[in-house]
């Protein structure tokens, strides 16, 4: 019914209470109730309508959401419009109709395979929800106007549907590797944890040991700066500032060779094979000698006089799909003594898990690497590849690898060569008996290994070599025969 507020005592009226009025105030004139009569007249004809949406909550990605329209009317329906609001507000997409007049629904989302589904009339499902289904939608309900028949009148109300989804994956890698160790010199290490896929933002934060991290928050670099690794972080402020142990410094520098490298005990100058029971015997081509593996292990020369200050920073990068990449990093002064085997871990909160996402890793410094020389028996002329196959333990961050061959250059005449593999081509019998170090090492420590290379001959190279002296031989003789044929007609002639 259409209501007037009565000015002097503001009460509710409509043609019923007319009367009423008049008894009580005998003011009211004929104006008056004609516009009450005719008030109530145009309410009959059209109407009521009244639409309301409960609001959903939250849905993780992959289960069902159920939007439910509520409307009241007294008049006749005409049909039920859902709409999804996108791009602001700006545009609408019809998703599901229900026409009351032929008592038929159908689905405007011909392309998704008509994932929607009408339980009664005004109730729409959406079964396994993705991501892309978070937003704003409509519920329009149309009923026929009582006086015409032909006009419908609408209203309309809505629900904000949130989908929540999950991280579905998560990584934790050292920043700025595989990196040298340096053994008089604290430097920095990152851990960077990155976590895609999560909406919304997931919360990340770092353990070691099974504990809590106590951390700095730390501004993030400008767009400017390197954000692969710390480089414009340490540039702008020194993280942590460590005393060095002058007595030990003193004593490691005193190990220093006239190179100024660190020397190298028993590995520096192999010179000789060593074959058991035949002291100061040479390796020769047609000696086979079993290939030896020498490790020797490095450690820091330096102590830190206090616990480490973690740092921490922390970004987050929108994707198409409406999710959020985070990538969280820490940085504190490395300690190759006390971080070595101590295990750190991500972990990573989210509204859609039950229980965090965990991802651990143990720092460890490379111990012993395994290499495998093939051919196991190599020939003069043949091309040798040296291996690292793996190593006695797991190493990370992941090592650097340098290959030198001890007392002398590498077979292209460089110094070191980098890399997983040195690849030795067309050997020659000089290299026989040579030993290569191959240096692993990551910020954590560093280990030599070292193996000999054994060249034997080959016999299709001798064969080859035998038969092209002999042609020589052979020139030669015709040669000299000539020569005297030549001689002895010119003395007849003669």
């Amino acid at each position: 019914m259409v209501g007037v507020a009565q000015p002097s005592h503001g009460q509710q009226l409509n043609a019923d209470g007319v009367w009423d009025l008049l008894q009580n105030t005998g003011k009211m004139t004929v104006f008056s109730l004609c516009f009450l009569l005719c008030a109530d007249l145009l309410d009959l004809a059209v109407g009521y309508l009244t639409v309301t949406i409960e609001q959903h909550p939250p849905v993780v990605v992959g289960e069902t959401a159920t939007l439910k329209c509520n409307f009241k009317t007294d008049g006749r329906l005409r049909e039920i419009v859902w709409f999804r609001v996108m791009e602001g507000g700006t545009n609408k997409q019809k998703i599901f109709t229900y026409d009351a007049m032929f008592n038929t629904n159908y689905s405007h989302m011909e392309d998704y395979r008509r994932r929607e589904d009408l339980v009664y009339q005004s109730t729409v499902r959406l079964p396994e929800v993705r991501i892309t289904d978070n937003g704003l939608y409509e519920c329009h309900v149309g009923i026929y106007d009582r006086a015409t028949r032909e006009k419908v009148v609408l209203a309309s109300g809505n629900t904000y549907l949130t989908v929540y989804a999950p991280p579905h994956s998560i990584s934790l890698v050292a920043a700025d590797t595989p990196a040298p160790f340096s053994r008089y010199q604290v430097q920095n290490f990152t851990l960077v944890c990155n976590v895609s896929g999560g909406k919304p933002a997931p919360v990340v934060y770092f353990k070691r040991d099974g504990e809590p991290i106590e951390i700095f928050h730390y501004t993030q670099p400008t767009a400017g700066s390197d954000g692969r690794g710390t480089a414009g972080m340490r540039g702008a402020r020194p993280l942590i500032s460590r005393d060095l142990d002058d007595t030990k410094l003193q004593k490691s520098l005193s190990l220093l060779d006239h190179n100024g490298k660190p020397a190298r005990l028993y590995t520096e100058s192999p010179g000789r094979s060593y074959t058991p029971g035949v002291p100061g015997f040479e390796a020769s081509p047609a000696t086979e000698v079993i290939p030896e593996t020498v490790v020797s292990r490095e450690f820091p020369r330096w102590v830190q006089s206090s616990d480490p200050l973690y740092y921490f920073t922390s970004r987050q990068v929108p994707q198409s799909d409406g999710s959020v990449e985070v990538q969280a990093r820490i940085t504190w002064a490395l300690n190759p003594q006390m971080d070595n085997d101590a295990l750190f871990s991500c972990e990573v909160k989210h509204p859609a898990l039950s229980m965090p996402m965990v991802m651990e890793v143990t720092l460890a410094a490379p111990k012993g690497p395994k290499l495998l020389m093939t051919p196991a028996r190599a020939k003069v002329g043949d091309t040798v590849r040296i291996t690292v196959q793996g190593f006695q333990n797991e190493v990370f961050p992941e090592p650097l690898f340098t290959w030198t061959r001890v007392g002398g250059r590498l077979l292209d005449g460089s110094d070191k060569r980098d890399g997983k593999e040195l690849i030795l081509e067309r050997v020659p019998a000089e290299l026989n008996g040579s030993m290569y170090r191959c240096t692993a090492q990551n910020p954590l420590g560093s280990t030599d290994t070292h193996t000999r290379l054994i060249v034997f001959e080959n016999p299709s190279m001798m064969k080859n070599t035998q038969n092209q002296n002999n042609a020589a031989s052979c020139a030669d003789v015709l040669g000299l025969t000539v020569m005297a044929l030549i001689f002895t007609v010119t003395v007849e002639l003669t």
